[in-house]
């Protein structure tokens, strides 16, 4: 008997196969499992992070998310400047073909290039086995848009992922299963445990001084001393050391944050004075303001993060956050306040690497309470300045009307209208 023939339900995690690359390999008219591209900006340093390699590259060893002075010098490649704008088009198309199998209220969408599935009420609607059903999904989307997708099946969330980061690839289908039983088997011994979902290099660390290399450790470990490393996040790394995720699709369709925030970052094109990093930091709380503004939200929350350069291979960073006694969303309120935590936190004699600025506790403008010393004609005239703005940027683009700091030499305010994700459009 089949195991999945058993299982309460049945989940599909399904990701496209180095996806950025896939579509520039395709584009070109290149088989991705046979071309050496990455994507990358080649108007940037060695130092910048490549998007995607394509699967051949992948095959030699380079790996996926690497810098481009990492990449073996006698290797030859194509490098393909990042098209993020088309990457979303694609994306939309798959997903699309994704539909005309699946309900949207049965899909999470999860990343551009990765879904989350729940596969239970169609294997008996199409009378199919779980991996028919996938198949036709995975046939389909290479037939019609050219790039391959694998799979992960499992009984909840957290298994299919795992089956989709860890077993597909060793699957000769692409499609990796698991059970609660070969979870066990397979996943609880593997390394490195940073392969798991949810697992990154800094939990890894701490695991590893507790002595717990491997999930199966973790799964044994003692789940007090567990809840005092980690506090409240020991609950789901004890049920995933043990397979176990409670959540569904339909609870994450209905999910309502209780907290908003917004948000934008960027790392620098090369290393940044505190001069000039002025300059960005006032681009940045510009752009958010107008975000909050066209949303009709204010803050009463911010907060600052300033990433410095290496020094003796050591990175270093500053992060500040200031709560503000009346919720806004004014410009020159909140740049001051901005520009407050940034001469009092940022060290004036390193360089700047990466700037993050966030404006967090969200509530509707018609909520928010008015403040005692607020000067009604000076902000009437300020939220009219920029209502004007929105409405031109809207009708002719974000570059349509640019404050003058964005025409200063380390500004970036004009190349980032360009932008999709901090990439090329």
């Amino acid at each position: 008997m089949n195991p999945m023939d058993e299982w309460e339900k049945t989940y599909c995690c399904i990701d496209l196969k180095s996806f950025y690359a896939s579509v520039e390999c395709i584009e070109r008219g290149l088989d991705p499992f046979k071309a050496r591209l990455v994507v990358a900006d080649p108007s940037r340093t060695e130092k910048t992070i490549c998007l995607a390699v394509s699967p051949a590259l992948k095959a030699l060893g380079v790996p996926g998310r690497c810098r481009v002075f990492e990449i073996p010098k006698g290797i030859d490649y194509i490098m393909a400047r990042p098209q993020m704008k088309r990457y979303m088009e694609v994306s939309a198309q798959i997903v699309a073909i994704y539909l005309r199998f699946v309900s949207a209220e049965d899909m999470h969408v999860y990343s551009i290039d990765e879904c989350f599935i729940d596969l239970t009420p169609y294997l008996s609607l199409y009378q199919c086995t779980a991996k028919d059903l996938v198949n036709a999904m995975r046939q389909a989307v290479l037939e019609e848009v050219g790039i391959t997708a694998t799979a992960g099946l499992g009984p909840n969330l957290f298994l299919a992922k795992v089956a989709l980061d860890v077993t597909a690839k060793h699957s000769p289908d692409n499609i990796g299963v698991l059970d609660y039983e070969t979870f066990r088997e397979v996943i609880w011994p593997h390394q490195p445990i940073t392969d798991i979902w949810r697992i990154g290099k800094g939990i890894a660390r701490r695991l590893e001084t507790m002595g717990l290399p491997t999930l199966g450790a973790v799964a044994h470990a003692d789940v007090d001393r567990l809840y005092r490393e980690f506090g409240v996040d020991a609950e789901y790394l004890f049920d995933h050391a043990w397979g176990i995720e409670p959540c569904t699709i339909a609870e994450i369709q209905a999910y309502e944050p209780q907290a908003t925030s917004y948000g934008n970052g960027q790392v620098l094109p090369c290393d940044y004075s505190f001069e000039e990093g002025q300059i960005i930091l006032r681009e940045m709380v510009d752009e958010t303001v107008l975000e909050l503004v066209d949303r009709a939200v204010v803050t009463s929350s911010i907060h600052l993060y300033v990433g410095y350069g290496k020094e003796d291979g050591v990175v270093s960073h500053v992060s500040a956050s200031r709560k503000l006694l009346t919720p806004t969303n004014s410009f020159d309120t909140l740049m001051a306040f901005f520009e407050e935590l940034y001469e009092d936190k940022v060290d004036r004699s390193k360089p700047l690497h990466r700037i993050n600025v966030s404006c967090d506790h969200l509530e509707p403008e018609e909520l928010a309470a008015p403040s005692l010393f607020a000067q009604p004609e000076e902000e009437l005239q300020e939220r009219t300045r920029q209502e004007a703005i929105l409405a031109i940027k809207h009708r002719f683009g974000k570059d349509a009307l640019m404050r003058g700091t964005s025409l200063q030499e380390k500004a970036r305010g004009l190349e980032r209208a360009h932008q999709v994700g901090g990439h090329h459009a």
